[in-house]
């Protein structure tokens, strides 16, 4: 994996063959991001990653400049390897190993963005979850948003605060917005 744009574009990573991840391609990270940098100013957010596996995304956001992030992941490995990383490059990322729906259900931080990357596996209810437990909690600033990533077998186009879903070859973003940012 790699950094694609920001202080350390270019900049390749090679985490651990043993930790059970699947990271998002160079190509539909370097299309999310493009969208996203036309809707916010990177040094102004905070950032949630749930399901952060080797910390991909939340290094492409750190190296574009958002001072603060959080990584979340069930596995010990995939923390150990991102606070690593974070610290070898002096990332803003904290690092806290727990399950995500947890985290979500004890937390009470709000986020510009919380990117979301479960198991492809995961079905519609389980993606519901991590939607209803993020707005009813109201973990989202005003005009933030949460990103889910999944697998093109999934449509989540009927789940509360949808906005849009890009796709990219097997992956999709969908997009989930507060009522007054939803189309």
């Amino acid at each position: 994996m790699r950094i694609i744009s920001g202080s350390h574009k270019g900049r390749r990573l090679t985490a651990p063959k043993n930790l059970p991840v699947r990271p998002t391609t160079d190509f539909a990270k370097e299309a999310l991001f493009n969208i996203l940098r036309t809707r916010l100013y990177f040094d102004e957010i905070t950032v949630l990653e749930l399901f952060a596996g080797t910390g991909n995304i939340s290094f492409e956001f750190a190296s574009r400049g958002v001072p603060k992030i959080t990584s979340v992941d069930s596995n010990t490995g995939c923390i150990q390897y991102i606070n690593k990383i974070s610290e070898e490059f002096s990332f803003p990322i904290t690092g806290i190993k727990s399950d995500a729906e947890s985290y979500l259900e004890r937390n009470s931080e709000k986020f510009d963005i919380i990117f979301a990357d479960p198991p492809y596996e995961f079905d519609v209810p389980h993606f519901e979850n991590i939607v209803n437990l993020v707005f009813q909690k109201e973990l989202l600033e005003n005009e933030g948003m949460l990103i889910i990533e999944h697998s093109k077998e999934n449509d989540l186009s009927a789940l509360p605060h949808f906005s849009e879903a890009r796709k990219y070859g097997g992956s999709v973003f969908s997009f989930f917005m507060t009522e007054e940012k939803v189309n």
